[in-house]
């Protein structure tokens, strides 16, 4: 079984580097897909087997490489586990990569850069599996940078387009600031135990100050609130759209924006005893979830519709997290990840069949020409709104019942809204796209078509996962009771029932208003056009705030050293070094004559003041002796 984990682990990077370094010739690009493909295929079939002997046999797998750190009382091995955590998170990383892999053959098929699009695809699954994989923190954070480089590879994978750069940029920076925050929880976590290993960590963490315990998870929180782009972190995953859609699909759906609920999944010992650092963090999910929602309602962009929604599931995650149920986090992150997956490949179909426009007031009427995209984007939307018996249903109303049942009424309040705003959202972009009035398609020299059936094939597990993975809840929390607290909120059955159902009324009938709305058309520009869509619309304005007091101060400070310290002081100093120099050497230079007599007197000259010198420290030391 450890040869299997190192398989699962190491065939995406044989796979990377397989394909950037050996077929980047154009009539190679068949296999330069398929050799990542069928590699990623060897690690997932390596998950699910794993997956099934961890869970018939209540254990888990180890695999030590080699010693990594040995400094001080610092002893590091490179070493990896497979237990009930990682190896969920193995087969949601590894189903879902596949998927965009197989794809991604078909999408990116006409561009000139296809070998390093999947060199960097493999690279990101392989940083995502050394993430979930290393048994100690510091391995965490070399996967957690490992996926934050290559999502700067990708989101800006088409480069010579400015705002592309530009939102790779941002991922980066905002990421690697959150990431110092993570970097000084290690650091003490470091300090207080003297070791970075889960399990020595965990169990020496009982005999820490709880006040020092809250420092660690504070700090480790704002790396997770960076990769998971929560509040303030938020305004890189939107921007993201930027990359090829698959690259969306990969990093909203199972990858990097949820790496940050497995750090917290992860480290449950901690959070459980820093009590005032869950409270918060359940509190900072719930306005995520309602924030995120508010803009999704009134975006015309499709992925950037999608992004929000992500986010706002996100807030879902952090809310159960934080209130302690970390194993309905995960079992949320896993059926998140095929609807979610599911709706960003298809809004790659639309994409394809619009020539790359966005903006969903200019579609409508795709069903006839998309009929099998538009199912399983409905299939997808059903899950996200969480109608039964889709998988989103089972998950979400966990949440909700573990918020209602921990007496955070309020919280819970306010993902019952989010809940039905994302129905009403979700319904939105599939009665607008496929169902609404028609565009001008022959003015926008557009003639929609569906995609290749490659694509439609690999989405196609995906939409079967969306509707059946809610139904492996009992299995799931079997193998989740391992490794954490499988806690239930006391609810008394008809209270239980009560919220089922009037979550469920709730929704459908968020549901039924989004159809009966934007069958008539929707809502009228002159109804738009007021205070609450233009603050909606400009993302609550806090892009323009953080413009206004983060951006242009710092622009300002940097022109003011640029040109006042670095052209006025640096560069005034090196070019008088410079000028000093050459003068000097000017002068020298008149001195090399060629001429033996004048060496000669220079020759004689130099001894002089060399006996002189010698001269005088000799007599210095004499009157010293």
């Amino acid at each position: 079984m450890e040869a299997l984990s190192l398989i699962a682990l190491f065939s995406p990077l044989l796979g990377s580097l397989f394909t950037g370094l050996f077929f980047g010739a154009k009539e190679k690009r068949l296999i330069a897909g398929l050799i990542p493909t069928a590699l990623l295929i060897v690690s997932l079939c390596a998950s699910l087997i794993l997956l099934y002997f961890i869970y018939v046999n209540e254990t888990k797998v180890g695999a030590e490489l080699f010693e990594w750190i040995a400094s001080g009382r610092l002893n590091l091995k490179f070493g990896f586990v497979v237990d009930q955590i990682s190896v969920v998170m193995m087969c949601v990383v590894t189903i879902v990569s596949t998927a965009v892999h197989i794809y991604s053959i078909g999408y990116m098929a006409n561009d000139k850069s296809f070998n390093r699009f999947f060199s960097y695809l493999s690279a990101f699954v392989f940083s995502m599996m050394t993430l979930v994989m290393s048994d100690n923190f510091l391995g965490l954070f070399i996967g957690w940078e490992g996926v934050g480089l290559c999502s700067y590879l990708l989101i800006g994978f088409w480069y010579q387009k400015p705002f592309a750069s530009w939102a790779a940029n941002e991922a980066f920076i905002m990421n690697r600031i959150a990431d110092l925050g993570m970097l000084l929880g290690i650091f003490l976590i470091y300090w207080q135990v003297g070791s970075l290993k889960y399990d020595e960590v965990f169990a020496a963490f009982r005999f820490v100050e709880r006040g020092v315990l809250v420092w660690i998870a504070a700090l480790l929180f704002i790396g997770a609130m960076g990769k998971s782009a929560q509040f303030p972190l938020h305004t890189w995953l939107a921007n993201a759209m930027e990359g090829p859609t698959p690259v969306s699909a990969l990093i909203h759906a199972a990858t990097m924006v949820t790496a940050g609920v497995y750090l917290l999944v992860r480290a449950n010992p901690l959070y459980s005893m820093a009590g005032e650092a869950g409270a918060f963090i359940a509190s900072l999910g719930a306005f995520v979830a309602f924030f995120a929602a508010s803009m999704a309602l009134v975006a015309t962009d499709l992925k950037r519709i999608i992004a929000y929604s992500t986010l706002s599931q996100l807030g879902y995650m952090f809310v159960a997290a934080g209130l302690g149920y970390y194993w309905v986090a995960l079992f949320h992150l896993t059926t998140h990840a095929f609807f979610k997956a599911l709706l960003f490949l298809g809004a790659g179909n639309v994409m394809h069949a619009m020539r790359d426009e966005l903006n969903i007031r200019k579609m409508g009427k795709l069903w006839s020409a998309m009929k099998p995209t538009a199912i399983m984007m409905t299939i997808a939307s059903i899950a996200l709104a969480g109608i039964y018996p889709f998988a989103g249903f089972f998950s979400k109303d966990k949440i909700l019942e573990a918020a209602f049942g921990s007496s955070h009424f309020f919280i819970w309040a306010i993902l019952l809204i989010t809940a039905a705003m994302t129905a009403f959202y979700g319904f939105r972009v599939v009665m607008t796209v496929f169902f609404g009035k028609e565009a001008n398609y022959k003015a926008l020299h557009i003639h929609p078509h569906e995609a290749p059936k490659l694509m439609l094939l690999a989405m196609s597990p995906l939409a079967l996962l969306a509707i059946i993975a809610g139904f492996f809840e009992h299995g799931f929390t079997e193998l989740a009771s391992k490794m954490l607290n499988v806690n239930v909120p006391h609810l008394a059955p008809a209270t239980e029932y009560a919220l089922i159902g009037g979550a469920l009324a709730l929704v459908l009938a968020s549901v039924s208003f989004a159809v009966w709305k934007y069958a008539k058309g929707g809502f009228s520009p002159d109804w738009l056009n007021n205070p609450i869509h233009e603050f909606l619309s400009r993302e609550w304005y806090i892009p323009a705030l953080y413009k206004k007091t983060i951006i242009a101060p710092y622009i300002a400070v940097s022109d003011f050293l640029w040109r006042k310290i670095d052209l006025k002081i640096i560069d005034f100093v090196v070019d008088l070094i410079a000028k000093l120099t050459l003068a000097s050497s000017s002068q020298l230079r008149k001195t090399q004559t060629g001429n033996l007599s004048h060496m000669l007197r220079w020759m004689t000259a130099g001894l002089a003041v060399l006996l002189a010198i010698a001269f005088l420290a000799t007599t210095a030391l004499a009157k010293g002796a």
